[in-house]
């Protein structure tokens, strides 16, 4: 089909915001004594905006890009043109395609359309009858990475980050040509790498380096000079004086290529359980689709790639992850709700961190490497101190030591960070954290000593994970200063910031607040002072309700499973290993001080805290995982057991009932920051939408609450509940 055949979808999308494709004519360089290799056809894709706006794939935009691209054909038919490349913006190639299109494809047969129009347009790339080249000058995700893959040469800048096939995390599959294409390019076990492992482990993207490595690229360039020498680069190509190689490529009708395709299909499988215990469909559904198109051409596998695709468009699933992807961490998360003026924010010239334990020395990392300023932390001891530098110190060797910072940025980072016994170190600093021990009377002790010392526009920041900020502020003589600065661990991995304002804390003092997250590259929301905030109230209910199941007499396994069909990234007494019994244990007390039997104390967790047990769980040496006898004689259990699915039901209606309770307490502005805070925070799945769509679907919003969290097409099909 030509593109001109899909102006009529198209025209569905009058608002898009069209990524244009501009040709220019350049004289390919000729080696010394020769002639030139002839005209050079170069795309540039531009939206006309900012950098801050990236380029996307819309029908509109594909629509005219495969009208360029078939008219390119014609020309090099004729011999005007003997090569033809593809490149973007700067800082982009393609970011992938237009999700507020796909998103707002409501029959299944507009998403064929749409999959079909991605598929024609660059079949006409990759049969232009000269050669293609893809000039990855920067982002290229999804449809933006297919472009590069079914051109016939990739060049890479140094420069360049986030190349990536996203789709398994956002519900869908890489269907205009990546799934066949990449494992022919870089062997089967690196495409589920990059199809797999990465989308499901935070999103994690390819630098350009690590791209030219894997075999995505034939070449790779310097930021500064990188058209030029991408160019050069592709006239050798078409004179035949350079022919690229590819060591990772594949044969998949060779006999050995069989065996390992299907190695790598269920290492992916192994991976995509563990991950999300098969609860979303899109991953398995890539891994199907690289499973069968090993004996398959590329017309018939893109045909199989169409229908998925159209079918997947069509779930809740992709629904609600296109509703936690892009409503809310990619839109939300940046003007977040509540949010004072950032004009009103202080300059944070030096920064004092109370405390020198693990906690203290990971804030003491992340604000000197983030804010470049210095940052001085004080205990009761120097041996404190010097543990707390050292750590700072020996992490900054291991950032050198990856390669992920330079020895100069290494040298700068340690020298910038101090430690001393005196909060008198404080006199100066703008802003002054605290990360000591989780008791209000400690912490209460700390602020009046630091307001002795620290000048009068100093903000004063806790890191308390469930505590009063409001408490903590009663008896400061300044307690419009105070604010709640909650991270979560482990600080340089864990993307949120829960931003606590107290009744009393300053405008100023909260805009800085917000400020200083989105320096630290963190995503910051406004809650309200309430006991444990919004992520650690959650699973603490959570926990509690699976912890109580268990007192009761449910078997540990059943109890610890129940939750499966949630996809959480671990089990709930897994998480409560990781946390720290005695940590969970006391954050429970606290909300069962501050909200009664909704949060219930375990006595068996209590004799295990005394009796020094980290957890339940102990794996045996054959792999075997039980509750070990000499754990179980310190327990004892109630007679009124509950099936996995009593405790599934029971656990997701006590959620609605919390989360009901938390939004009718202003603890948050809306259901999508508590969301935010859970996928963020919590690693909720982005393929659950959060937390509240997921109680909207299975029916316990309405069971609890007599309503949905969120109205039907916000994060579900328009037609839904």
């Amino acid at each position: 089909m030509s593109a001109a055949d899909f102006t009529g979808f198209a025209s569905l999308f009058p608002n898009e915001t069209v990524t244009h494709s501009y040709v220019q004519d350049i004289p390919l360089p000729a080696a010394p004594g020769a002639e030139s290799p002839g005209t050079f056809a170069l795309v540039t894709l531009d939206n006309g905006l900012d950098h801050g706006k990236p380029t996307t794939l819309g029908p509109n935009t594909l629509v005219e890009l495969g009208t360029v691209l078939e008219g390119l054909r014609d020309r090099a038919a004729r011999g005007e043109i003997t090569g033809v490349g593809v490149t973007g913006k700067p800082y982009y190639l393609v970011a992938g395609a237009d999700l507020s299109a796909v998103k707002s494809l409501e029959e299944r047969e507009h998403g064929l359309h749409m999959a079909q129009l991605g598929h024609d347009v660059y079949a006409t790339l990759a049969n232009l009858g000269v050669p293609s080249f893809a000039f990855i000058n920067g982002t290229a995700l999804g449809g933006g990475l297919e472009i590069a893959l079914q051109s016939t040469y990739r060049t890479v800048s140094t420069g360049a980050g986030a190349l990536a096939l996203p789709e398994a995390l956002l519900g869908l599959v890489p269907g205009w040509g990546g799934v066949y294409l990449l494992p022919r390019l870089v062997g089967p076990e690196n495409a589920v790498k990059v199809m797999i492992e990465n989308p499901l482990s935070n999103n994690r993207t390819l630098s350009g380096p690590q791209a030219f490595d894997l075999g995505i690229a034939d070449a790779l360039f310097e930021p500064a000079d990188f058209l030029e020498q991408s160019l050069a680069w592709a006239a050798k190509v078409i004179s035949g004086e350079l022919v690229p190689e590819r060591a990772n490529a594949v044969d998949p009708s060779h006999p050995d290529t069989a065996g390992r395709w299907a190695a790598a299909v269920a290492a992916g499988r192994k991976f995509v359980e563990s991950k999300t215990s098969n609860a979303a469909p899109a991953p398995g559904k890539v891994l199907d689709l690289m499973e069968a198109n090993r004996t398959m051409n590329q017309s018939e596998s893109a045909a199989v790639e169409c229908e998925t695709l159209a079918g997947l468009m069509q779930t809740d699933e992709f629904r609600a992850t296109v509703y936690a992807f892009l409503d809310l961490v990619q839109k939300r998360s940046k003007r977040p709700a509540g949010a004072p003026d950032r004009k009103l924010a202080r300059p944070i010239t030096k920064v004092g961190v109370v405390g020198a334990g693990l906690m203290a020395g990971q804030l003491a990392l992340l604000f000197a490497r983030q804010l470049k300023v210095p940052v001085v932390l004080t205990d009761i001891d120097q041996a404190r101190v010097d543990k707390g530098v050292g750590y700072v110190h020996g992490e900054v060797d291991k950032l050198l030591a990856k390669k992920r910072i330079s020895a100069d940025a290494a040298n700068r980072t340690k020298a910038l960070v101090s430690g001393s016994v005196s909060k008198a170190a404080f006199t100066d600093a703008d802003f002054v954290i605290e990360a000591v021990f989780e008791e209000l009377s400690v912490k209460k002790q700390v602020f009046a000593e630091l307001e002795a010392v620290v000048s009068a526009d100093c903000i004063l920041a806790t890191n308390t994970s469930s505590l009063s900020v409001t408490a903590m502020a009663e008896d400061l003589q300044h307690p419009e200063r105070l604010v709640g600065f909650h991270f979560f661990n482990p600080v340089a991995v864990m993307p949120l910031l829960e931003i606590v304002r107290a009744p009393r804390t300053d405008v100023a003092v909260l805009a800085t607040a917000f400020e200083l997250a989105k320096t630290l590259k963190k995503t910051g929301v406004l809650v309200k002072d309430a006991a444990a905030f919004v992520v650690n109230r959650i699973l603490l209910r959570l926990m509690g309700e699976v912890t109580a199941a268990f007192d009761e007499g449910t078997p540990a396994d059943a109890a610890d499973s129940a939750l499966k069909p949630m996809g959480l990234p671990m089990s709930p007494f897994t998480l409560l290993a990781m946390v720290g019994l005695p940590v969970a244990q006391h954050v429970q007390e606290s909300l069962n001080t501050a909200f009664g039997d909704r949060f219930p104390v375990s006595a068996n967790l209590h004799k295990l805290i005394d009796n020094g047990v980290k957890g339940l769980w102990e794996t045996g040496p054959d792999g075997s995982v039980a509750i070990p006898d000499s754990t179980l004689s310190l327990m004892s259990f109630g007679t009124s057991p509950s099936t996995a699915g009593q405790v599934l039901r029971r656990t997701q209606d006590a959620l609605a009932e919390e989360i009901g309770l938390m939004l009718d307490e202003g603890v948050v502005a809306g259901p999508e920051d508590i969301d935010l805070c859970m996928i963020l925070g919590a690693g909720w799945p982005m393929f659950l939408g959060g937390i509240t769509p997921y109680l909207d679907r299975v029916g316990a919003s309405e069971r609890v609450n007599g309503k949905r969290f969120l109205p039907p097409g916000v994060a579900s099909g328009p037609a839904a509940g």
